[in-house]
């Protein structure tokens, strides 16, 4: 797969499109990379992605844009995982944002992208203002083709980014797998931290994290990416346990849910005055709190094993 940042190289080939954040790359969003995939061979043209970093929200909203469910590595695995040709990530920077919604569909869609046939959610909306929508869209395009792909549901909900990330802040992880179509992953490199849990006789594994993520507390989890997958427990205020790794060593974290239902009830939402607690405790009672998360977890995760929803990817 192809990766251009920006448009600085003009393509040369004219694409089959679609265009979005992509945020999670879930289930709604992943039958329109099917349906991309299909359009584009049946007109013989590479299927293209056109994705922003930062999101639009956070360059709008700044500290108010939401969470961010996956990272830019992690939809770049997925649109490969689908089958896409080429990824333009264009940087949405006040150059971008002020093009009008026409100048959006002359400058990049047709010179800088050359393309053919584009597919684009319903609600889909560009340019200055979000001045541009899906009927714009339709009127402007004449020389190219548009699709809008039809709002995908699971048990009569809508699928969506914003849906995942309130399932993921009330706990829900099982809601938010099926939206997904998977469970809920944490990517990051290994770094050292303050070697505390080694010295108390539990290795970790810290995984500094650039943004937010959407969900809070304590969690007994799956390790990968460390060598075999691995059991251990994740939190956002103490380091993961039971998983040893050099530094710079990239692991995806796990958290499927019928681990949930029988979390203690500090989990999944551990509030500041419980990471404090952490933060106090003398050293034989953060011994005695950690032997019992991970056992807890590795129980957990023992009689979860058989069951489908907790498979990786």
């Amino acid at each position: 797969m192809q990766v251009i940042r920006g448009f600085s190289a003009s393509a040369t080939d004219h694409v089959a499109l679609t265009i979005g954040n992509f945020d999670g790359v879930h289930r709604g969003h992943r039958a329109m990379l099917r349906r991309l995939i299909e359009a584009a061979e049946d007109l013989g043209l590479p299927p293209a992605v056109l994705t922003f970093y930062p999101p639009p929200r956070e360059f709008f909203a700044k500290g108010a844009a939401p969470p961010r469910l996956s990272s830019v590595r992690t939809k770049l695995e997925q649109f490969a995982a689908c089958g896409v040709a080429r990824v333009h990530v264009a940087r949405f920077d006040a150059r971008l944002a002020a093009l009008t919604a026409i100048e959006f569909i002359e400058a990049v869609l047709v010179r800088q992208l050359r393309t053919r046939w584009v597919l684009v959610g319903d609600d889909f909306r560009f340019g200055r203002g979000r001045a541009g929508d899906l009927a714009l869209l339709r009127a402007s395009a004449r020389t190219f083709s548009v699709e809008a792909m039809a709002t995908v549901s699971v048990a009569g909900e809508r699928v969506s980014s914003t849906a995942i990330r309130a399932a993921l802040a009330k706990g829900e992880l099982e809601h938010a797998a099926q939206l997904l179509g998977r469970p809920y992953s944490i990517t990051g490199r290994v770094a050292h931290g303050d070697k505390l849990g080694r010295n108390l006789g539990f290795p970790t594994a810290n995984l500094p994290l650039r943004h937010k993520p959407p969900l809070a507390g304590i969690f007994a989890v799956r390790v990968h990416g460390l060598g075999p997958p691995r059991s251990g427990v994740a939190s956002r205020t103490l380091p993961l346990s039971g998983a040893r790794a050099p530094a710079r060593q990239r692991s995806r974290v796990d958290l499927p849910e019928p681990l949930s239902p029988t979390m203690p009830r500090t989990s999944p939402g551990c509030s500041a005055s419980d990471s404090a607690r952490h933060a106090t405790m003398p050293p034989n009672a953060l011994v005695r709190a950690a032997a019992s998360r991970i056992g807890w977890a590795r129980a957990l995760i023992g009689g979860a094993a058989g069951n489908s929803r907790c498979r990786s990817i």
